[in-house]
């Protein structure tokens, strides 16, 4: 069995995930942002007797907190959040209490708030724990794979994959942003960090039964050795995938609100993570080699003139 001789087929399919993913983010708004990136307020509240969700939803309603998100904690005990510019005044502590007053008495709060510097903050340090990431799985990837030839090569194609991965999850997000309103918050960092080394294990799976193939027969050619070395691990790769994303669908069913955006990030990233490091890092060690990468950027328009040299 050859994967690698439709590996056109994959890099096809990618490049429509990728296109799509741009386009989404390209059309305003981009992302949904949740109150750890334009700022807003939390509320955990604890009533003296049973309430409905839906009650403090109305309530809230009534105060300009539409989509406030409502999670229950246990017994009579909520978990709010709520957006500062979902409504046109000020949040106010005094004035929300007051309102949910009035659907039973409170047994106790607690409110914090996040301004909308330590919003920019938090988009600036996600950004560089992302960029740093990256740049050390590349020098650690071409450290580990120094015995085989050009190392630098596997550093590249798994960053590639990573930010083939990365930006499928974003292209999901902008788009159930705008149909669902699922929101990019704390979590969603989290998860695109756990999607990230979740990717790299996976593609580096791949890329060590390669090396061992390469040392063990050098009389194979590289195409017939990355082939092998997919058939051999490819097995593993989807039987670890297919029973995390059952935790994962279950989390999604049953873990509630507040959990929905890692949940949704690590599901997306499973599957395109698992996908990636079976049908695109190793595909672009082949194209790398055979010299296809230099024929495609020959095509597109001010590149074709300067040609790599890959």
């Amino acid at each position: 069995m050859s994967i690698i001789k439709t590996r056109r087929i994959f890099f096809a399919l990618s490049a429509v995930l990728l296109l799509v993913s741009v386009v989404s983010l390209i059309m305003p708004p981009a992302l949904n942002p949740g109150i750890d990136f334009s700022s807003g307020s939390t509320l955990e509240v604890r009533f003296t007797k049973q309430v409905n969700e839906d009650s403090i939803r109305d309530k809230l309603a009534s105060l300009g907190h539409q989509n406030a998100m409502i999670q229950s904690m246990g017994q009579n005990e909520f978990f709010i959040r709520l957006k500062s510019q979902e409504s046109g005044q000020t949040l106010d502590r005094g004035l929300m209490l007051d309102a949910l007053q009035e659907i039973a008495m409170i047994d106790s709060s607690n409110f914090d708030s996040v301004s909308p510097i330590i919003a920019i903050e938090t988009v600036r340090n996600a950004t560089i724990a992302v960029v740093v990431a990256a740049i050390g799985i590349l020098l650690y990837i071409t450290w580990v794979f120094r015995a085989v030839s050009h190392p630098f090569r596997y550093g590249v194609s798994a960053i590639i994959a990573l930010i083939h991965d990365v930006v499928i999850i974003l292209g999901v997000f902008s788009v159930l942003g705008k149909i669902t309103g699922l929101e990019v918050n704390a979590m969603f960092i989290v998860g695109i960090l756990t999607v990230i080394g979740y990717s790299v294990n996976d593609t580096i799976v791949v890329f060590d039964r390669l090396r061992e193939n390469l040392l063990i027969d050098s009389a194979r050619s590289f195409e017939e050795s990355v082939n092998v070395s997919i058939l051999e691990s490819i097995g593993r790769s989807l039987n670890t995938s297919i029973t995390t994303l059952v935790v994962g669908f279950a989390l999604l069913l049953f873990g509630g609100t507040t959990i929905r955006e890692l949940v949704v990030v690590l599901i997306v990233g499973i599957i395109s993570g698992t996908y990636s490091s079976i049908f695109v890092a190793s595909h672009l060690l082949i194209a790398w080699e055979k010299r296809e990468l230099a024929g495609l950027l020959s095509r597109i328009p001010f590149l074709g003139k300067r040609r790599s040299t890959l």
